[in-house]
């Protein structure tokens, strides 16, 4: 019999932030987020719980909740053992699989529950999880992976291929991350609801903060991101990196028009320029932007989508989400296909939690993957770390790596029940009873 814990309840929580309030996180198709946190903690009786979630944006996150709490005869009751296994049976349950399939909110569900067995298994095992991942065998790893629709791109053999090419220096990457960290770039100046001002300001603290990249929202007003640029261009100088992101905003042509008058500023990349689904799209405008890089990820909605961006060269960096796809296992098969295709991952991390999530799966990659930081880049956004008991921690602009064991997904408990939505203490308060969620 096991000796690993059993399950014995699962949690959920619907947590949101009033960020609407001072516009933090803004953009062109998101004028107003809240954001928030479909939460799931998976309790065990060992007293060693899992903490897992899903990210959205305010208004409906009480049904990505409900998605997370029809999981649960999927793990009350086992044990964290097999999660390739178990992150198959809920991919593919014939029933749950009609509201996808693969795609949406069932299956953000399974990435917060798959999400929240890593942070169980990984607290079970002593280690950070871009550690435990990082020191498992390629054998190990590739059991994690659903291959199903990926072998034209990836088949089992190569992973193994890539993964037993990158063992020699594991060790050496190791104590790399641990001495030196990850490069980060912000976000934090880009919001588009900030005045001028507050841009300069915050450009010159990024780059007092020791970033190297940030990133500026656009899409809104075509004169505005031309004035923009022009002041985060002056503050920054000619060779610091300054990417823009259009949140979906555009069609083709709009999108291949508008960076075009941007281009005197020197764009590094596009990030969303048009709809995450349309592969072709992103090709075309790719083509036509050279070289202006094309970034997208954050919402593209499983393996088989980024299998096709790579295939068609529609994106030059790959931007994975930690708790959009499959969880863990799904970005494991998403780091190998950017690894086969040789392109660059530098993981979203607008939001709630998610830098506290992906900078193990970018420092997982280095370890094991690609083996390589160059070119690759954590988004930072300098929002909400205070809620989790273990935030990320940025020096000199860069991630510095996570040792707690776990995967830092866990909530401190008084904001879980401050933030909890509508019954919450700061809901119940006057700046927010308006109802902005």
């Amino acid at each position: 019999m096991s000796d690993l814990p059993l399950i014995v309840a699962m949690e959920t929580h619907d947590i949101r932030f009033p960020t609407s309030l001072e516009l933090d996180g803004s953009d062109a198709m998101n004028p107003d987020p809240d954001y928030s946190a479909a939460y799931v903690v998976l309790r065990t009786d060992s007293g060693v719980d899992g903490h897992g979630f899903a990210f959205t944006i305010g208004r409906g996150n009480e049904v990505q909740t409900a998605a997370i709490a029809a999981l649960e005869p999927y793990v009350v009751g086992r044990r964290p053992e097999d999660l390739g296994a178990l992150y198959k049976e809920m991919v593919h349950d014939s029933q749950l699989r009609w509201l996808g399939p693969e795609k949406g909110v069932m299956h953000m569900a399974i990435s917060a529950v798959v999400n929240a067995l890593w942070d169980l298994k990984a607290k079970i095992e002593g280690k950070p999880l871009w550690l435990l991942l990082g020191e498992m065998s390629p054998e190990e790893l590739v059991s994690l992976v659903d291959f199903r629709y990926l072998g034209d791109a990836l088949t089992p053999g190569q992973a193994l291929e890539i993964l037993r090419r990158a063992e020699p220096g594991r060790a050496e990457r190791i104590a790399r991350l641990k001495a030196e960290g990850y490069p980060a770039y912000t976000t934090s100046p880009g919001w588009l609801g900030y005045d001028d001002d507050k841009l300069r300001r915050l450009c010159r603290e990024a780059i007092a903060d020791g970033f190297t990249q940030i990133k500026l929202k656009v899409g809104a007003d075509l004169a505005d991101d031309v004035r923009r640029m022009r002041i985060a261009r002056e503050v920054c100088g000619p060779d610091f990196r300054i990417a823009i992101d259009a949140n979906q905003r555009w069609d083709v042509g709009t999108a291949i028009t508008w960076v075009n008058a941007l281009k005197e500023y020197e764009p590094y990349w596009i990030e969303e320029p048009t709809s995450p689904d349309d592969v072709l799209g992103h090709a075309t405008i790719a083509r036509a932007l050279a070289p202006v890089k094309v970034a997208t990820g954050e919402h593209v909605q499983n393996r088989v989508i980024f299998k096709q961006m790579l295939q068609a060269g529609s994106m030059s960096v790959l931007q994975i989400d930690a708790a959009r796809v499959g969880g863990v296992n799904e970005n494991i098969a998403i780091l190998l296909l950017a690894a086969r295709f040789g392109v660059p991952v530098c993981p979203h991390a607008g939001g709630v939690g998610l830098c506290e999530l992906v900078q193990h799966l970018a420092m997982f990659d280095y370890v094991a993957v690609s083996g390589s930081r160059r070119d690759r880049v954590i988004e930072y956004v300098d929002h909400l770390h205070e809620h989790f008991a273990d935030p990320v921690v940025i020096e000199n602009g860069r991630y510095l790596a996570p040792l707690a064991p776990g995967f830092s997904a866990a909530m401190h408990p008084e904001s879980i029940s401050a933030y909890a939505y509508p019954g919450g203490r700061v809901w119940a308060e006057e700046t927010v009873r308006g109802g902005v969620a």
